[in-house]
């Protein structure tokens, strides 16, 4: 899922890990962490019991063949050294959010959605609606969510514009 989302949607290198919001009654099911990280200032160790040993024969390994292997049950959001960058999330402080991952929960028994900026490389992030829709366009995303909107990608009048991509040298 973190090279899909990497090369597909942020149209970066596939390494780059993201960001879990969690639950913040739940965090210590994931996470060594006391207190709260609403906004994402502080990293964590994932807890031990959520970690998953390399094989054998992957622990010699160095650099980028390294990178891609997955170190927990939570892979998205573990970093190399099996930290993540962490936001917390409370009903009081964001209801919609907070029902949402809720909710996934609820469906799968994991606690912690992917949380990313809504840009792609090169690019700010998006501040409207209208810039939230050219990079719906712009992306391999399916479907984008605007308030109580759903927009499926195959509905939309145009197709992919992907020339902007040559603007941009990959880091």
């Amino acid at each position: 899922m973190q090279s899909l989302l990497n090369l597909k949607i942020k149209f970066r290198e596939s390494f780059r890990p993201f960001a879990p919001s969690v639950l913040l009654e739940r965090t210590k099911e994931c996470f060594d962490f006391e207190g709260e990280s609403q906004y994402m200032l502080f990293t964590a160790p994932v807890r031990n019991e959520i970690r998953l040993a390399l094989p054998e024969d992957r622990k010699t390994l160095k650099g980028t063949h390294r990178i891609n292997e997955i170190r927990s049950t939570i892979p998205v959001v573990t970093h190399v050294d099996y930290s993540a960058r962490l936001q917390t999330v409370k009903r009081s402080d964001n209801p919609l959010f907070y029902d949402l991952i809720l909710n996934f929960y609820e469906l799968t028994g994991c606690p912690v959605i992917v949380n990313t900026s809504f840009n792609v490389r090169g690019e700010p992030i998006v501040c409207t609606p209208l810039d939230a829709y050219r990079c719906f366009m712009r992306t391999n995303m399916d479907y984008l969510v605007l308030e109580n909107f759903v927009l499926d990608k195959k509905a939309q009048p145009s197709g992919h514009d992907y020339s902007w991509k040559q603007e941009f040298e990959p880091d």
